[in-house]
């Protein structure tokens, strides 16, 4: 049993070195790697900035009410039925009603005083009137007083009762006018009291200051409405809905692209596959802060005459930042991939073009720069993003649109290097420096005399043994850092 045991053992050793011996020769006539390969094209590049906003309407009035109540009923729309969500009204049509008793009976007590007041003025004129006659006799008497003098026709008492009776009457009479201009500031009260009372009135009758159609109802028939500093907001109207506008927070980084007249694309979840188009109105100064996030708020106006638009729909808004047409264009991923030391050394094995199997096991930015050609490819102003950010599509950051490109690599000694492209010559990757243009979040323009349209670039690598095991990579896994020459950065950023 020994012999047959150690006998088996043996035979199994010399399998397994047998077949380590075959992959080994296998490996070592392989190439150890085959790139991933892109063509250089000539196609449009739309440089954008992407953020959210919400629509609204351009003209929206607020009616509120001025006095308290209950509500007691509403009004009827221009259709004859009570007013409601989405009602059309015109102006100073009846919008609600609020209980008018105690303001009704305020009215009918001011104007009992305004009554009131107006007889005093009356009885007041009476008594000046008689102020006057008084005057009148007692002026005639001091006046023979007078011409009698102290003799044994006029005692000293008779004549001094002359003069005090003339004197009173002088002051009865200045009273009497004084008792009138009195008399006359009471009716100027109840007449401004009068007048207050009943503006309460008509103020329990809600109206309609413009044309328009009712966004938003916000009381219900019995229900309280308390008017203190502030009026209580009852209905939201929208004069024209044909005409709205976006609001947009952009970030501080590319509020400086932004200008005045621009054209803008957005488009809104609700109707998916649409596309509508606007123009930049104005850039708000007031900006605001959050999380040490500043923002600025732009209007962006559209034409709604369709009424497709809702109010308060967000929007996925692109700025048209700069455009070139007919460009050369390489993917994004051509411009962050460097090979390793070994891989410029080595020979290079039959190139993978992007659709060929195991170009999924790309490492490196391979797995991302599998772009369709550009027959394939939509216009960037037809793809709406779904969501903002404030941020710009591809590169650009603020920075100037002729730089809106993927950042250059970084040498050992720090400073940039000048962003480069790989292609196969003789069968080892070639680098060729390249001005980079702007971007789409996709493709980038390259400007330089070496690179053709056509032309094939490196935007990846798999490793032979991958590729003939038929392994797949995870595009959501985490990628290892592979460093190496040129500053390569992580795979899959």
């Amino acid at each position: 049993m020994k012999r047959v045991i150690l006998a088996v053992l043996l035979l199994a050793l010399l399998a397994a070195g047998g077949y380590a011996l075959i992959r080994w020769r296998q490996s070592a006539a392989t190439p150890a790697f085959s790139y991933r390969l892109a063509s250089a094209l000539r196609q449009d590049v739309v440089s954008t900035i992407s953020a959210t906003g919400t629509i609204v309407p351009e003209d929206v009035v607020d009616v509120g009410a001025q006095v308290n109540g209950q509500i007691a009923s509403f009004g009827d729309d221009a259709d004859g039925r009570p007013v409601d969500y989405r009602s059309s009204v015109a102006a100073n049509s009846v919008l609600a009603r609020i209980d008018d008793a105690l303001y009704a009976a305020q009215v009918a007590s001011d104007e009992a005083s305004l009554s009131q007041a107006s007889a005093a003025v009356l009885v007041a004129q009476s008594q000046r009137d008689l102020a006057r006659a008084r005057l009148y006799q007692t002026e005639r008497d001091w006046n023979r007083a007078q011409k009698l003098g102290e003799s044994q026709a006029l005692s000293q008492a008779d004549y001094d009762a002359s003069k005090s009776n003339y004197e009173q009457a002088v002051a009865s009479l200045a009273v009497a006018e004084a008792q009138i201009v009195s008399a006359g500031s009471q009716v100027e009260i109840a007449k401004a009291s009068l007048q207050r009372s009943r503006r309460n009135l008509f103020y329990c009758t809600i109206t309609s200051p413009v044309d328009g159609v009712i966004i938003d109802r916000r009381v219900e028939i019995g229900q309280t409405v308390v008017s203190s500093l502030n009026a209580p907001s009852l209905f939201l109207i929208a004069k024209d809905l044909s005409r709205m506008q976006v609001l947009v927070q952009v970030n501080e980084a590319d509020i400086g692209n932004v200008k005045p007249g621009e054209r803008v694309f957005f488009a809104v979840d609700a109707l998916p596959g649409e596309r509508f188009e606007g123009e930049v109105r104005k850039v708000r100064l007031n900006a605001t802060m959050t999380q040490n996030v500043v923002t600025f708020t732009v209007e962006i106006v559209t034409d709604n005459s369709a009424l497709r638009l809702l109010p308060y729909l967000t929007a996925n808004v692109r700025f048209v930042v700069d455009r070139r047409e007919q460009a050369l264009v390489v993917p994004n991923a051509a411009l962050r991939w460097a090979p390793r030391t070994e891989q410029a050394l080595a020979p290079a094995a039959r190139p993978t073009a992007p659709g060929a199997p195991g170009g999924a096991a790309a490492s490196g930015s391979g797995a991302a720069s599998s772009a369709p050609a550009a027959s394939q490819r939509q216009p960037a102003d037809a793809a709406m993003p779904r969501q903002g950010g404030g941020r710009p599509t591809g590169a650009l950051a603020g920075a100037p649109a002729a730089s809106a490109a993927p950042p250059a690599s970084r040498g050992p000694s720090g400073p940039r290097a000048q962003p480069r492209v790989w292609v196969l010559r003789e069968g080892a990757p070639t680098a060729i420096t390249v001005r980079a243009g702007l971007s789409d979040g996709t493709f980038t323009e390259v400007i330089t005399d070496e690179l053709k349209e056509g032309d094939e670039v490196i935007v990846g690598e798999v490793s032979a043994s991958a590729a003939a095991s038929g392994a797949t990579t995870n595009p959501f896994a985490p990628q290892i850092f592979r460093g190496g020459g040129g500053g390569a950065r992580p795979a899959g950023r």
